[in-house]
């Protein structure tokens, strides 16, 4: 047998052509387009034939009669048993023009060539988008009852078909896939694309949420998924059978078919993210009238918004008008044809960890942004406040070694000029290293660092506010103690301010820089005896989601970290801290890092989420739960000014403890 192939470089055309050259004897022809031939040499060694089987020809799709020059059509003509037409735009997001350039004048193109060289059957491999938005149960024998055909995907897949119907003078035969997935045995898929454009939602849930959370996911219509090999293994089988006759159509479709919902729910279980036990019907927007929605998207505050989610999600401008998808399709004369051969439709359940472990590890849009610390900070400058010891320290060396222009303040010189000398060591020589000493509680040193900074280099890049107080007292040891509040919202927060706002004119006319506040799990939790605290950071919270609005268009990007308890010499007098699961000051730089190369608004642990979550919901169960946790952890011993000793802890103390061992504060 010989065949003549389009879209032979494709995802389903590769797996095709593979299958053709599998027969005795066969001999494929496959188009390619002029300047593509060097990749001829790559297909026949995945293929592993030699170039007499495996038969080059060089074309355009959007070309009469595929621009095959006249001599190779006189050569072929009488010699190719079947034509099979995958070249094809796919992608929902193409624009009109190609689409019809390629979809609807490239068959045409195709029909063309298959009366040229005489060819016993053309195979046309269409798309179930022929159907439209067809409401109810859509046949194979259906054609003309095709609805909402508007989108240009939908048309010219119609369209397409409708050239084979009326215009070709050779026997067809059309084929309908479903969207095709990957591979049902490797998981191996080229592009995101269907099911595929909801993962990055998912990985979303599975970092921000604990896997036992309950969540939210979205219902709607059905959708039919099919793996590609499935869709090859049908296609080589029914053009190879007696079910082949002109003018029929197979759906190859999976015969049961998924909701929505059931989809997003067997992958997110696949991510081992949260199960989704709740679903909002997207059919709910239905009841808005199309010419409100069009005037909700002419305002540019609306625009944007939708854009940014749209975009930070990784989902296309049109899929929610394919997520109400109202059409279900029969495949019963896809079934006869595939009687006896054992070949059929595998259950998503089975393949859909294959599928997202493909992704995870090969077409996640993150993999192929340069999301090393080096690559967001090397040359650039970058200010740790606080960093002479602790996290800011330990951050300071992660940037000096990533290439930063590293700049680092505190109060002591001495313990300053350590801390250049400890970077120094571990980042190498060359590192870039200055020092400043400053106190921000103090507005003229504040104002001296800020002038500094501006005439030494222009300015910063990046900025970590880490310099902090932590004091752990209850409100009752604080009666007579109410400059613990003022000299921790002195540095907290007025002296994270004085540094922000002095370096953001010089961000704003560059429209570029990032503020990274060091904030607080507690401000999360609202944890008891940290009253003077979580107030002062919870000040800066409020404040950066302010000035994150202001300076939303100029370029400028900021991050909370809602840090939990990280083993620094600020909680050292808190003994009972000894026996609580903490981070390391390197662990917390990690975080920090996170915060520079991938710019999310906040970062939070889940226990800090969860936290949030039950005071939003419930807050009258997360005060119990809080005061229970205040009354069996007493004042340290500093905090209620006394010394020796060691904390009693009560048995129901020490059995939590060993609870949220591996849980961070």
């Amino acid at each position: 047998m010989r065949y003549f192939v389009t879209g032979a470089t494709g995802f389903i055309g590769k797996r095709l052509v593979a299958a053709l050259l599998a027969r005795r004897g066969s001999t494929v022809y496959f188009l390619v387009r002029p300047g593509s031939e060097g990749k001829v040499q790559g297909l026949l060694e995945a293929w592993g034939v030699s170039k007499n089987r495996a038969v080059a020809v060089t074309g355009d799709l959007t070309s009469r009669k595929l621009g095959v020059a006249a001599d190779q059509i006189k050569a072929l003509k009488g010699q190719i048993d079947a034509v099979y037409h995958l070249a094809a735009v796919y992608d929902l997001e193409a624009d009109a023009e190609s689409q019809v350039r390629v979809n609807v004048e490239g068959t045409r193109n195709v029909v063309e060539f298959a009366k040229a060289v005489d060819a016993g059957h053309l195979h046309h491999v269409s798309s179930i988008a022929a159907a439209g938005l067809y409401e109810g149960v859509f046949r194979e024998d259906m054609f003309d009852e095709a609805e909402n055909l508007d989108h240009p995907y939908f048309s010219t897949k119609h369209e397409s078909e409708k050239i084979v119907r009326t215009e070709c003078k050779v026997p067809w035969t059309v084929y309908r896939p479903a969207a095709v997935v990957g591979d049902s045995r490797t998981g191996e898929m080229d592009k995101i694309d269907g099911p595929y454009y909801f993962f990055k939602l998912i990985q979303r849930m599975r970092q921000i949420l604990p896997p036992w959370m309950p969540a939210v996911g979205l219902e709607g219509g059905r959708i039919n998924i099919v793996p590609v090999d499935f869709v090859v293994a049908a296609l080589d089988h029914i053009s190879h059978s007696k079910h082949v006759i002109k003018g029929k159509c197979f759906h190859l479709v999976d015969p049961v078919g998924y909701r929505v919902g059931d989809v997003l729910g067997v992958f997110a279980k696949a991510a081992h993210a949260p199960k989704m036990n709740l679903f909002v019907n997207a059919a709910l927007l239905g009841f808005i009238p199309r010419s409100v929605k069009k005037g909700l998207m002419a305002l540019a505050p609306v625009r944007r918004i939708h854009r940014a989610v749209m975009a930070d999600l990784g989902l296309p401008e049109d899929i929610l008008t394919f997520v109400n998808y109202p059409t279900r399709f029969d495949c019963r004369e896809t079934q006869a044809a595939l009687k006896g051969s054992g070949i059929e439709c595998p259950n998503l359940h089975d393949y859909a960890w294959r599928l997202w472990d493909y992704w995870e590890r090969h077409l996640d849009p993150d993999l192929f942004k340069d999301r090393s610390l080096k690559g967001s900070v090397a040359g650039k400058v970058v200010l740790v406040t606080g960093g002479s010891s602790g996290i800011g320290l330990a951050a300071a060396i992660k940037f000096a070694e990533a290439g930063a222009i590293t700049v680092i303040c505190a109060r002591d010189e001495i313990k300053l000029k350590e801390a250049a000398d400890e970077i120094r060591e571990q980042a190498g020589k060359d590192a870039q290293i200055h020092t400043f000493s400053a106190d921000i509680a103090n507005e003229e040193s504040c104002a001296a660092l800020v002038t500094w900074l501006t005439e030494q280099f222009g300015g910063v890049d990046v900025l970590v506010n880490n310099a902090g107080r932590s004091i752990r007292r209850a409100i009752e040891s604080s009666y007579d103690r109410f400059h613990d509040y003022q000299r921790t919202m002195d540095l907290n927060y007025f002296g994270c301010l004085r540094v922000t706002m002095g370096l953001l004119p010089g961000m704003a006319a560059k429209r570029k820089g990032h503020v990274v506040n060091i904030s607080s799990i507690g401000v999360l939790t609202n944890a008891p005896r940290f009253s003077a605290y979580v107030a002062s950071k919870a000040a800066l919270d409020a404040w950066t989601r302010c000035a994150s609005s202001e300076f939303a268009d100029v370029g400028i990007t900021f991050t909370t970290i809602n840090m939990p308890l990280v083993r620094t010499p600020m909680i050292a007098p808190t003994k009972i801290y000894n026996n609580v699961p903490t981070l390391s000051p390197e662990e917390a730089a990690d975080m920090v890092a996170e915060a520079v190369i991938h710019k999310p608004v906040r970062i939070a642990t889940r226990l800090g989420i969860f936290g949030q979550v039950l005071h939003a919901l419930v807050p009258r169960v997360a005060q119990i739960v809080m005061n229970t946790s205040f009354r069996m952890f007493p004042d340290s011993e500093a905090a209620k000014g006394e010394k020796g000793g060691k904390p009693q802890l009560s048995a129901e103390a020490v059995a939590l403890q060993q609870m949220m061992r591996g849980i961070h504060f």
